[in-house]
Parts: structure tokens; sequence; C-alpha cells
């Protein structure tokens, strides 16, 4: 390799791997490319090196590891640089303002990377240009960055995490200076800058310069305290919190939210809830769970429950370990155990925060009063505006476009209650505006003290809220496809239906669609033009079907996973509770969506697993 030769016979592969020979610093990684040019392992080769981690509106999400597909100290420098550069393009006071980092505890040693070197590094790239970088000393939620940014007023946050995702992963995050993650066109901007500033920089590895730099500062006592006090607003029963001897169980499943739900829960004057000993200290090896997503369910909760159980507990409550998402699980009468979906915890948080919003202010504030969900989550939170007379919206998938949304709505002098998505992700106050575990569980402890004070449980609230607003019945999965052509011959077939080029299907088995609408492309039925309101994106594929009975069912790929997810949700008028029927009605909508949408590919196609 050193003397020009092509070992791989792939002259694009072998300048990316004599490239990074030349640039990394890292002994560990560069040891590990060395060993494969050695032995001529062409494959590996190409597995880390024939395409780079594509940057996008959620930042970088990959495996730690060598080479230009994963995460190690050579991409996070060369990622770093591309995003100062293109903020040096954006900002004329950068130099002023600066940057706010942050990570969780995620480490990969045969790499030698960690979640906390990654943030150093990244720090000495913002410090060797003049950049003031406020760097978390210790590791924090994710919520802690965007709230950062917006307290001290400054131009960007990354917060280097790969949030639920398995133990080898790691991921880059990125916020604007409005609080909100990025969305177009800075992801392209910032991938383009990253391209042009592959080459580090003369001091981009020099983390030791760096932390004595008196442009780094670390925000987080002050953060942890402004934090806090900034989440008391949203606490509206400090006596029934006090007094309150509902017993609640938290696990932060072995990630960095254990300190913090405790200091929530002292903020709102709630009895701290009882620490899974095993998982409340941050592993990045994850020991306890075969995954560390509280969204898979019961599998994460076992040893939750089972402390519960010992204690006397009636509620669990489960960060994943970034702690920006919340789940939550009741017991019921008999003793099983009741894991609530992220459209059901929407319904009462959403509830929950409307009724407190509504003791406090008159009837007339409820017109400057917004809820917002993302167009693939339950619907649940349009029916309670229709009723009490505030305005919801829904927007695109993910975070980014509820936190940008409601940073356009408060600009304007509205009200932002709350946001949600599915995937149990929750803003329960402005002051983070992207999703917020940490907030949600201190008020959601609230809101279960509050309950116990009428001897009412959530599985019963969740009734009375169905039973006033209509019953909203969803049920989501996916399937896990690695291969891309399958995955766009899916799509092509809905939109090429029955052969015929920009046709959609009527129908599905024996349900009649009323209405498509394709964020891919931009096609919307339901719109005078046939033209969405919503953004549109031609490189992610996602498609709603609205059904004659009240079914919505949207299909879409994942940004960060190899899979095809699908949401489906039941809308019924308030006064049909006859759920039986409903939930029979839902799984037959869902069978004949697999029968004849995931048919013809499902032997490339792997199930959820169980």
């Amino acid at each position: 390799m050193e003397n020009g030769s092509s070992p791989t016979g792939d002259s694009k592969l072998d300048q990316a791997v004599r490239q990074w020979l030349q640039y990394d610093k890292n002994p560990k990684t560069l040891s590990m490319v060395q060993d494969l040019v050695k032995e001529g392992a062409v494959e590996a080769l190409k597995k880390y090196f024939s395409s780079r981690m594509e940057f996008g509106t959620a930042g970088l999400r990959a495996a730690m590891g060598p080479g230009i597909s994963c995460m190690n100290d050579l991409t996070i420098i060369q990622t770093t640089q591309g995003f100062c550069y293109y903020l040096e393009q954006s900002f004329e006071n950068l130099k002023e303002r600066g940057v706010v980092i942050g990570y969780d505890a995620r480490a990969h040693p045969p790499s030698g990377g960690s979640s906390k070197r990654f943030a150093s590094l990244a720090a000495a790239v913002f410090i060797s240009r003049g950049v003031p970088v406020h760097l978390f000393s210790d590791i924090t939620p994710t919520p802690f960055v965007p709230f950062t940014v917006s307290h001290l007023g400054l131009c960007a946050g990354i917060m280097v995490t790969a949030s639920h995702n398995p133990k080898q992963d790691n991921g880059y995050k990125v916020y604007w200076e409005n609080g909100a993650q990025i969305v177009s066109p800075h992801d392209s901007g910032i991938s383009k800058a990253i391209e042009d500033n592959l080459e580090p920089w003369p001091d981009s590895w020099n983390i030791e310069e760096a932390l004595k730099s008196p442009l780094l500062k670390d925000p987080y006592q002050d953060i942890h305290t402004q934090y806090f006090k900034a989440i008391q607003k949203h606490c509206h029963h400090r006596e029934i919190n006090k007094s309150s001897e509902v017993k609640i169980v938290h696990t932060s499943v072995h990630g960095v939210g254990h300190t913090f739900v405790q200091s929530a829960f002292k903020a709102f004057d709630l009895h701290p809830p009882y620490a899974v000993e095993e998982q409340k200290d941050p592993d990045p090896e994850f020991p306890t769970v075969k995954y560390p997503n509280p969204e898979e369910g019961e599998g994460v909760l076992t040893l939750s429950f089972a402390l519960a159980e010992k204690e006397g507990a009636s509620v669990v409550l489960a960060n994943d370990p970034d702690a920006d998402r919340l789940a939550i699980a009741e017991r019921q009468n008999g003793g099983k155990w009741r894991v609530f979906s992220g459209n059901e915890l929407g319904a009462l948080l959403g509830w929950w925060v409307f009724r407190c919003w509504r003791q406090q202010n008159s009837d007339a504030a409820v017109k400057s009063v917004y809820m917002l969900s993302s167009t693939v989550s339950s619907k649940i939170l349009r029916a309670i505006a229709l009723k009490e007379g505030f305005h919801f919206e829904e927007t695109l998938t993910g975070f980014k476009w509820m936190g940008n949304r409601a940073r356009d709505l408060l600009d304007q002098g509205k009200t932002v209650l709350f946001a949600f998505e599915e995937a149990i992700g929750y803003m329960c106050s402005p002051s983070v505006l992207d999703k917020d575990g940490v907030s949600a569980a201190a008020i959601a402890g609230e809101m279960v003290s509050y309950l116990a004070t009428k001897n009412i449980n959530l599985s019963q609230q969740l009734t009375t809220i169905y039973e006033e607003y209509g019953y909203h019945i969803s049920k989501n999965s996916y399937f896990i496809c690695h291969d891309q052509n399958v995955i766009r011959s899916l799509f092509e077939r809905l939109r090429n239906h029955g052969g015929q080029k920009d046709s959609y299907p009527t129908e599905c088995g024996a349900f009649s669609i009323s209405a498509v609408r394709d964020l891919t492309t931009g096609y919307d039925s339901n719109q005078p033009d046939n033209k969405a309101v919503l953004p549109t994106s031609s490189s992610s594929q996602m498609i709603t079907f609205t059904f004659s009975n009240g079914g919505v069912a949207t299909m879409r790929t994942s940004g960060t996973e190899p899979k095809i997810k699908y949401y489906t949700e039941l809308c019924a008028a308030p006064g049909n509770s006859d759920v039986t029927h409903l939930k029979k009605e839902l799984d037959d909508l869902v069978d004949a969506i697999i029968e004849n949408f995931f048919e013809p590919a499902k032997n490339k196609l792997q199930p959820k697993p169980e």
C-alpha cells in the first residue's frame, strides 16, 4: 500500500484506505486497518471504506469501529470540522456565542471509541478555531443539550449518543441556534462541508491542549440547577406530591437517567422512585437486556416488575439510555402488568398537561394553545383539541419537525403545551424543544399521584379519555429488510398499482381506501391540487392510506435502522365504546395490509422479533 500498489484492485477503495492510514492517529483503529491491508481482507476493507456515513437531519448513527463507515476518532474529527466550517459561514458571531457538547456513557474498547472521547475531540476541533465550547464534564441526558443551546443563546449543540441502539453503535446529534434539531437544508450543507474538510486540521487531535484552554467551559452545575428550575413550572400539585403514598419504580436501563430522574422527582416534591439496582448505573455493555430500548416492552422491564412486586409499587417508569424517551407500565388488578403504548401515553400526558393548564388560565386563552404530534402518531390530540377549542397540528415524523414548528409558534407568541410521537417521545415543556424523558417522568409521577387521590389508576383514566373523546386504537410494528432494492420495489408497486404509473390502490382486501398521501413524491389526494402540505423527502419512503371506516395506516422506512415500519390506527367517534369490535376491525385491517401490501416481498422480509 505504501509504495502505491493496489492491493484490493479497486482504486477508489485503495485511495480511501491510503488516506485513512495517513490521517488516523488512534493506535487501535490504525492497527486494525493496517492488519486488514496486510491480510488482503478485501471484503472487510470494503465494509469499512466503500461509503462514508451519511450526515442527515438525524446527524450520524453507526457502529463504532475503523474506517469511514463507522464512528471513530477520525470520522468524529472530520464531521466536526465540517460542522464547524458550516457554522463559521452561517454565524458572524460564532466566536462570541460558541457551542455546547454533551455525551452519554457509550464505549467500545476494541476501537478505543467512547462518547466522552468523541465529545472531547469535537471540543478540540472547535477550540482550535477559537470557538468557545461548553463541554459537559460528565454524562448528561440528551435534553440537556437543546436546553443549554436555548438557555445560553448558543449557535449550536452536539450530543454524542446512539440513544437506544445496540451497544456497538454511537451517534452524533446536532441542534441549531433555535434549540431544535437541524432540518434541511442544513444537513446537506454540513455534509458538503465535511467532504471539503477531511484532512485533520493541525490541532484537531490535541485534546490535552483543548482541555486546558480558557475557551473551554463546563456548564454542568449551572445547567443542572437551571433545568430543574425550568421544569418546576410544570409542577401543579406540590401538596399532593408531598403526601402521596404511591410507590413508583424507575429504571434507566444502564444509561444516564438515574440521577436526573431522582432530581426531577425531588424538584416536584415527589417521593424518590425505587431504582432498579442492577440497571441504575451507566454500563456500555447493557448486560441485563437484549436491546436497551424500553419501547420493546416487557423484556426490558422484567427487573423493574420484580422490584415493584417486592416493594409494593404500582407503576414503573423507564427511560432509554440517553433519557430522552419514557415508557410506563402499571400493575393491573390480578397482578398482571400493562405496558402502555407510546400513543396511549400521548393521550394520558396530553390530557394531563391540558387539564393543568386549563385550571390556571381563562377560557379565552385557549385559542392560542397548540399541541403537536407526528403524522404516524395517534390522532387523539386532534380529537381533544376539537372538543376543548385549542389547536392541533401534525408534522413529519421526528422531533426535529415538532421542535422547529414549536419554535415558530413560540416566536409568534403562541403557547405550545405538549408534543409527542408514538415512539415514546414526549415534550412536556417548551424549555426543551425535543423529546425529554426526564421532565416527562416527573410530570407522569405527579399525574399518577393526583389520580391516586381520586382512586383512579392510569388504565381507568385512559378509558375515561377515550370515552370522552373517542377510542383511538393503534397497532404498530415493522419488518426488517437489509436490501434497498426490495424496499424500493415494494413502495414503487404501491405507487404504480396494477402496473399503472402514478396510480394507488383504492382498496385493501375488504377495506375501501378513501385517501392517499405520499410524502416521498408530494402527492395528497385530499388536497384540491393533489399536492401535499407537509414537506416531502424523496430520500425516504412514506405513504399514508386513509380508509372509509376511520382507519389510517402509514408505511415508512426508518432513517436509522434497516426497517419498514407500519403504523395503523382506528379512530372511533365518541360514544362508540365497543372496544372488542374495534380491536377486531383493526386486527383485520392490519392482516389485510400485510397480505396485500407486504406479501409480494414477504420472503425477503424478516418479521419483528418476538
